[in-house]
């Protein structure tokens, strides 16, 4: 579907030809990425898929040290091509400076990972109002904010891009008891990322959603073993996800092994949901 561009230009999701190989489809060289909360576990496993598939890569998170630790591997395997902002993605300055500071550096935009997000529990008696606008400031209105800011870079840029939601299983079933901030926020990622790709793909922006079920991050690493092995037996697979099997699915949307999808949410859980 074509799209007026910059200058003119019209915009079209074109299908890359039949005989294009493989290892042309998940190239991202020459392109930039944003991914938020990259400095460790989802996001972390995200930004390393979309590194070594040749991206530049921006790796946007509050804890500053740790963004730089991840950054600095990056540098080491190709120098040039890693930036560490620290950013809260619920101020907006901060994040239309974080999209100036990625075009400053590497002169565009093209891929936006919208993985930042917090999940402290309590029980509706003992959750605050102050929690509740807390996690849907972090996982819902930044979510907003970078979305709004990358997708203008974007459109000014005239040629397309991808943008991922990272959501939750728990956007399409009630989660545990405690965590109903959180699931008020993946839902309502869920139903901005169908209407924004709805909205954006006039101008070849492609909004997809990855829903990944239980992964093992340090985020995860507060639940016993008795816990854990619970959860495992609710998974038909077997066992929890890696960062690494999302990173996968982020490349998947990100490259041109996706042209013709848009307004998705790829459910990644092991078949948690079957359960």
């Amino acid at each position: 579907m074509p799209a007026a561009g910059r200058a003119g230009i019209l915009v079209f999701m074109a299908p890359p030809p039949a005989d294009v190989p493989l290892r042309q489809l998940i190239d991202l060289s020459g392109r930039t990425a944003i991914v938020t909360g990259a400095a460790m576990g989802i996001g972390r496993g995200i930004a390393h898929r979309l590194h070594e598939a040749g991206a530049n890569v921006v790796v946007a998170d509050l804890d500053e040290s740790a963004g730089g630790e991840v950054a600095a591997a990056f540098e080491r395997g190709r120098a040039g091509s890693a930036l560490a902002l620290r950013v809260d993605v619920s101020d907006q300055g901060g994040v239309e400076a974080m999209v100036e500071e990625t075009v400053e550096r590497f002169g565009s935009l093209h891929i936006l990972v919208n993985n930042a997000g917090i999940y402290p529990t309590a029980a509706l008696a003992q959750l605050d109002v102050e929690t509740f606008r807390r996690v849907l400031d972090i996982n819902l209105t930044g979510l907003f904010l970078c979305t709004k800011a990358a997708a203008a870079q974007m459109i000014e840029q005239g040629d397309g891009g991808r943008i991922v939601n990272i959501t939750s299983i728990d956007a399409l079933h009630p989660s545990m008891v405690g965590l109903s901030h959180y699931d008020a926020s993946k839902h309502g990622a869920w139903g901005f990322t169908r209407n924004i790709a709805l909205e954006l793909a006039p101008h070849g922006i492609a909004v997809n959603a990855i829903a990944p079920g239980g992964i093992l991050t340090p985020g995860t690493g507060g639940m016993d073993e008795q816990m854990m092995r619970r959860f495992e037996a609710m998974i038909p697979m077997g066992r929890m996800g890696d960062p690494d099997d999302i990173g996968r699915a982020a490349l998947f949307l990100a490259s041109d092994l996706s042209t013709y999808i848009t307004g998705a949410q790829l459910v990644v859980d092991g078949g948690r949901l079957l359960a």
